[in-house]
Parts: structure tokens; C-alpha cells; sequence
């Protein structure tokens, strides 16, 4: 089954060509990097009108790059939640013309599922039911992955998301966007060890995660240390905001492990490509003999591919759209039915 999957969701416009879930034919991506720069982070209206300027000839190019012709296609799939809603409008709208004007089907995709199918493209053997761990710049959450259309969420934050704290701390130092990465890379040459930073305690889930308040005691420090004068290492401070953020994950996750049972973990989300989170999970899961996938960069971010991939199974568990299909800044992805 060849699906063209769309996406939408932020400030990258993505169209890809996906066969049976697995195989990616081709996945173009437009992205905006460079033009929400100069704004140190995403302008909403500005992200909206260049996936309208990008959508339809990045469609053609993936049709063209693929060898495809538009009666290839078997169906269609897009993000329709969550995410900047003007944004994911642009995508919802076009896929419902496809879909109409080749009397396809239409599959609604949530983005979080998408992260999450992203490991079966880069591990093609992978199966549920399995533990994901998803860490993006608007969501972190442990997921227990019991089927591809049947998930359920054990624990996550209640408040800030891992990336989001990443890249507020990030601009606040004044790197360039997207902060998480210039963070990253300043980090690994940092000594993880030269500023305390706090570790919230939650009562109730112990799944449950909180990054407000270590997002805030950094915030704090920059301008209480520039406000005095005072010199700020900024390596050494990367390293030990790194270093509390997944001093707050990995534990958590390795406890979901041993609650579910699962020997298998999965990564997911644009915070996946951090180095710091990427080594603390492989000496975890290596320490543990539980198998780690662990998606390549370019899986990582916002793509297509994904969405296709999830689209397949979304499709075979007949979960369908018509045109009255809407797009949703936020929605919950546990147990949803269209």
C-alpha cells in the first residue's frame, strides 16, 4: 500500500511517499529554520503561510523524485493534531483536496504516533507492544506502546516539556534557534558537574515528571550572574542542565521498564537527538540487556515519513476521515476514534 503522507505540524512542511509502513520511497522537507531565526523561535502566522508557499510543489517533487504518478497512490495521510493550528490547517486542507480530488482515503494522523512510528522505518523488525519514551519540544511522556493504534500513556510532564525547557534556556544565553541543538553542542565540551541545578519531587504517579522548576533555577542563575557582573561558564552550565534533565528521565523510564515488563525501549521526538540523553539511555538499557532503538537524527525532528508510517496502521485499523475532518492544537492520543 503506497500512502502520500503530509506534514505540518510547526515550521517544517513535509511530503512523503511510504510503502506498507515501512518503506520510505522519498521524504522531502521544506524547512523554515533559517527564516524564524532572526525571531530566536517559531512565528505562527509566518510558519502558516510558507507551508501555503511550500505544499503543493514539494507534493510534486516527492511524486517526481519517487518515479510516482498521483494514480500510484493508494491513500492519503496528515497530521491533524496537535500543533501550531494555522499550521496544521495548511496540511489537513491540502490532504482533504488529494484525498477528494482522487477519490482516495483519507487518514488522520496524531503527530505523537507519528514520533513513535518513526522507529518502525529506522527498525523495520520492531513490534508492540514495546515502552516508548517521547521527548520533544512540546511533549514528554512514557508511552506503553501495546499495539499500533493502541496506546496508553503511563506518566509524563505536568507542566514544562524536556525541549521546551531546553530551548528557553538556550535562548536565553542567546544562542541561535533552535536552541536545543546550539545547547547540545555547547554542552559536550562543559563540565556537567560545575552548577547544582534542582531535581523535582511529585507525589502521586512517580512516572510523572516536572521541568518548570529546573527550567526557572537556570533562567534564574543567567540573569542573577549577568546582573552582577559575574562571569557565566557557558559549557559548564550547558552540561549541568543537560545533565539534571536526564537525571530526571532515565530514571523514570527505566522504572516504566520494569513496570511493564517490556525488554524492548523506543525513543521518540526531536529531543532524541541529544547526545547527552542518547548516551545515559544506551549504558541504562546496555546495564540492563534491554534492546534500545534509538531513531537516526534525520527520524528524529518533524518528518513525513513518520506520518506515513503510522498512516498505514491507522488505515488498517479503520481509522478513516471524511472531509469534514478538522485540525486540533491539542488532543490527546490515548485511545482516540475518529
Amino acid at each position: 500500500m503506497l500512502i502520500l503522507a503530509i506534514e505540518s505540524s510547526c515550521d517544517e512542511t513535509a511530503v512523503a511517499l511510504v510503502r506498507d509502513g515501512r518503506e520510505v520511497l522519498t521524504d522531502c522537507i521544506s524547512s523554515q529554520i533559517a527564516l524564524h531565526r532572526i525571531y530566536g523561535g517559531v512565528v505562527p502566522e509566518i510558519a502558516s503561510r510558507k507551508h501555503m508557499e511550500a505544499i503543493y510543489a514539494l507534493a510534486d517533487e516527492a511524486l517526481l523524485k519517487a518515479n510516482i504518478s498521483r494514480s500510484d497512490i493508494d491513500a492519503i495521510a496528515v497530521t491533524y493534531a496537535p500543533g501550531l493550528i494555522g499550521a496544521l490547517l495548511v496540511g489537513v486542507n491540502f490532504a482533504k483536496a488529494v484525498a477528494l480530488a482522487l477519490d482516495k482515503p483519507l487518514i488522520p494522523v496524531h503527530h505523537i504516533r507519528g514520533h513513535i512510528a518513526a522507529n518502525y522505518i529506522a527498525y523495520p523488525d520492531l513490534k508492540p507492544p514495546f515502552l516508548c519514551l517521547v521527548v520533544s519540544g512540546g511533549h514528554t511522556m512514557l508511552v506503553d506502546v501495546k499495539d499500533y493504534t493502541h496506546m496508553e500513556i503511563l506518566g509524563g510532564t505536568r507542566d514544562d516539556a524536556a525541549g521546551e525547557c531546553f530551548d528557553k534556556v538556550a535562548r536565553v544565553l542567546d544562542m541561535p534557534y533552535p536552541g536545543g541543538a546550539a545547547l547540545d553542542k555547547a554542552a559536550q565540551n562543559g563540565n556537567e558537574n560545575a552548577y547544582i541545578m534542582p531535581h523535582t519531587k511529585l507525589s502521586g504517579n512517580p512516572l510523572d515528571m516536572s521541568f518548570s522548576g529546573l527550567k526557572t533555577a537556570a533562567v534564574n542563575l543567567i540573569h542573577n550572574k549577568r546582573q552582577k557582573g559575574e562571569e557565566i561558564n557557558v559549557p559548564d552550565l550547558c552540561a549541568s542542565f543537560s545533565k539534571a534533565v536526564s537525571e530526571m528521565l532515565i530514571p523514570r523510564t527505566m522504572q516504566a521498564l520494569d513496570q511493564t515488563g517490556y525488554r524492548t525501549l523506543a525513543v521518540a521526538g526531536g529531543v532524541a537527538a541529544n547526545s547527552r540523553i542518547r548516551g545515559d539511555l544506551m549504558k541504562e538499557c546496555g546495564k540492563r540487556g534491554v534492546r534500545l532503538c534509538l531513531p537516526p537524527l534525520s527520524l528524529c525532528g518533524d518528518n513525513a515519513a513518520m506520518i506515513g508510517s503510522q498512516g498505514y496502521y491507522e488505515y488498517l485499523a479503520g481509522n478513516l476521515a471524511d472531509q469534514s475532518l478538522n485540525a486540533y492544537a491539542t488532543k490527546t492520543m490515548e485511545g482516540e476514534r475518529l
